[in-house]
């Protein structure tokens, strides 16, 4: 069974973490910095732009994935890729430009990991039925 609805998203959310990874590298050469952050507070709020997405985008992507292969619900599909999408920019966003506290950035935390979370119950909640 193919899962183009996984791969859509999943391929627009690696877009956004090659584009965040160029932004780290860009930064590094800015500072001369090959490793760590030198110090450097911007160049430190984008590697954690970078490794917060990285870090989250995986697991979500993989329970998208094995939701399709068993026969979820498309819209609930396209919803999760949407949600995680706009989570992961709502993050990234704020912190892009300052690293106090945000709404804005909470609630893209907020987001994403509901997304997560009921892609899990929906994974487990498919597989009862």
């Amino acid at each position: 069974m193919p899962v183009a609805i996984t791969a859509f998203y999943s391929g627009i959310l690696a877009l956004i973490i090659v584009a965040m990874g160029i932004n780290v590298t860009v930064h590094r050469f800015r500072y001369g910095v090959m490793l760590g952050d030198g110090g450097q507070s911007t160049l430190m709020r984008m590697v954690r732009i970078h490794g917060n997405t990285v870090e989250n985008i995986p697991l979500c992507a993989l329970l998208m994935g094995l939701y399709e292969l068993n026969g979820g619900d498309k819209m609930v599909l396209h919803a999760a890729g949407i949600a995680l999408i706009a989570g992961r920019l709502l993050f990234a966003g704020p912190l892009w430009f300052h690293d106090g506290p945000s709404a804005i950035r909470a609630s893209g935390v907020t987001l994403t990991w509901a997304t997560t979370a009921l892609l899990a119950m929906l994974n487990i909640l498919l597989l009862r039925s």
